[in-house]
């Protein structure tokens, strides 16, 4: 298991950076891809890597456990060069400073060197076109390894020259042994509640997992359901209930009001409530045509939102879906 560093430095880190594992007999998850890893670099047969799935999954630390495993910690600084989205990775940069680095050979340091790409999925077109050249022309010296989340970002060329790994997101039963020791390490008081609360809202990312943890533990004396909700702004599963109580039951005029009130209330964001909405109807037996024609409506609304319109005009537009669809399988409507 990782231990936090024993360093005067690390008392302030983020928990996320903190207990970042080091090595590769650290990470938690992906055993197959480690082994697959693992077993490149004993052979020395390491190919260019493609590292792609969702936040939070553990892209960046293992191959930068990967690069510590190559490179002795004197060798680290010469022979790996980590580029990620803060910085400018256009076509002047591919020409200039990944090239220059790519081209040259260090005297006292033998293999290969390593460029690391975090999300890669951001760079234009030019600069996928024009990394490709350099890939092909400098593999003697060099590895690229590049990560992102949306694979089909990056352009097919660069996809052919590089050996792929999907990380999906993290189980809940990989992700509690990790948290259980960052709780007992840091001292928090979680309930288990709590930790489920963490799970629900981590969705299988590491990093949000820690990152909520550690922020609930600095604003709240106890981690619990009702304060892990809160420290997000996210809905708890009871506002959740009484939000589709209001949308099955209840008018028009009642729902669109005890929703905002609820929203004003508790600070709660619409296309949170949209997202919960949408997974709990999938748990209502609605008839097909029904449910098709809700989905399509919540779809566009949230689509109207991520465009910056009004939430009151399409809080009304999602009370308005519910209510059509009411009347469409008659539900008894309660005063």
């Amino acid at each position: 298991m990782v231990t936090a560093k024993d360093d005067t430095k690390t008392k302030n880190l983020p928990w996320v950076e903190k207990y970042r594992p080091s090595t590769l007999d650290d990470l938690i998850s992906h055993e197959d891809i480690i082994k697959t890893i693992t077993r490149f670099i004993n052979e020395e047969q390491l190919p260019h890597l493609l590292f792609y799935g969702p936040p939070g999954t553990g892209k960046t630390t293992t191959i930068l456990a990967c690069a510590r495993k190559l490179y002795p910690k004197g060798q680290f600084n010469s022979m790996v060069m980590e580029l990620n989205a803060s910085d400018d990775r256009g076509i002047g940069v591919v020409r200039g400073q990944i090239l220059n680095f790519a081209s040259t050979r260090t005297i006292f340091n033998k293999g290969y060197k390593l460029i690391i790409l975090d999300e890669a999925d951001a760079m234009t077109n030019d600069a996928q076109n024009a990394l490709r050249r350099i890939i092909e022309k400098y593999t003697d010296n060099v590895r690229f390894c590049m990560i992102c989340n949306y694979l089909g970002k990056i352009i097919p060329a660069l996809q052919s020259r590089c050996t792929r790994f999907r990380f999906g997101p993290l189980d809940p039963k990989q992700i509690q042994p990790r948290l259980e020791y960052v709780i007992e390490q840091e001292k928090v008081k979680v309930t288990e509640g709590g930790k489920k609360a963490l799970m629900e809202l981590g969705s299988g990312d590491m990093r949000k997992v820690l990152n909520i943890l550690q922020g609930t533990a600095t604003a709240f004396p106890e981690v619990n359901e009702d304060n892990v909700y809160t420290c997000v702004g996210h809905p708890t599963p009871t506002d959740m209930s009484n939000v589709i109580n209001w949308l099955l039951n209840s008018d028009f005029t009642t729902a669109y009001n005890m929703i905002l009130e609820l929203q004003i209330t508790k600070g709660l964001a619409l296309p949170d409530i949209i997202q919960e909405v949408h997974s709990y109807i999938h748990r209502i037996e609605l008839p097909p045509e029904v449910l098709i024609e809700l989905l399509i409506k919540m779809a566009e609304i949230e689509e109207r939102l991520t465009h910056g319109t009004m939430e009151r005009i399409q809080l009304s537009a999602l009370v308005g879906a519910f209510y059509l669809a009411r009347s469409k399988i008659k539900l008894p409507e309660k005063e």
